[in-house]
């Protein structure tokens, strides 16, 4: 297993208004991100935000490559980024929801208590397989073909390159003592966008190179 310690390259925020942010998600273009009752997408060039869409949106948060997936609270809201309608609904998982991911043409939740990664049918809301872990789930992203997910408990965050199959930890990156990872997701390259929870920030680390 390789360890190393998170580079954070860049921090956004605090933003105006947030007092919490939980899910990141990213359209190519902006990066969104969940606060309790609004999404918001700013600029990553600029840092500047652009719009806000009035959604519940109490953790994770999903791009598909033309909608964005919300979760709020016992639902996974499929929203339509441009006009903010909230095209359907499913039931989210149980037990204490917190990151969320598109990829391979399904949701993935990520669950805090249930520590474990969901594989979801975005049509149903069915459960189609589960990854375990031994930490608090409180993000995922994919990436090449790798599975990443963030975890957060008491002092100390990590985000994580863990095996699809088994949920073997590959690789660790440690947040310095106090910043936690309340949401992540990749920008498709060298890039984690990362949740700052209740700093009301998010921040960009570095995705080591092979």
């Amino acid at each position: 297993m390789r360890r190393s310690k998170a580079e954070i390259l860049r921090e956004y925020g605090p933003f105006p208004g947030v007092d919490q942010v939980a899910g990141v998600t990213f359209d190519g273009r902006r990066v969104w991100f969940a606060s309790g009752d609004k999404l918001n997408a700013f600029d990553p060039a600029s840092g500047e935000t652009l719009r806000s869409i009035d959604v519940a949106a109490h953790a994770g948060t999903a791009f598909d490559g033309k909608h964005l997936f919300q979760i709020a609270e016992d639902r996974i809201l499929k929203i339509d980024p441009e006009t903010g309608r909230v095209l359907a609904t499913i039931p989210a998982p149980e037990d204490g929801n917190s990151g969320l991911a598109w990829a391979e043409g399904a949701l993935w939740v990520g669950q805090h208590r249930g520590r474990r990664i969901h594989q979801v049918d975005p049509e149903t809301g069915k459960i189609l397989r589960t990854i375990e872990s031994n930490r608090m789930v409180t993000g995922v992203t994919w990436i090449d073909g790798e599975l990443w997910h963030a975890t957060w408990e008491g002092d100390e965050s990590e985000v994580r390159r863990v095996d699809s199959d088994t949920g073997e930890v590959l690789e660790r990156l440690e947040m310095p003592p106090g910043m936690g990872v309340s949401g992540l997701e990749s920008d498709g390259g060298d890039q984690f966008f990362c949740g700052g929870g209740a700093s009301g920030k998010v921040r960009v680390v570095r995705r080591p190179r092979r």
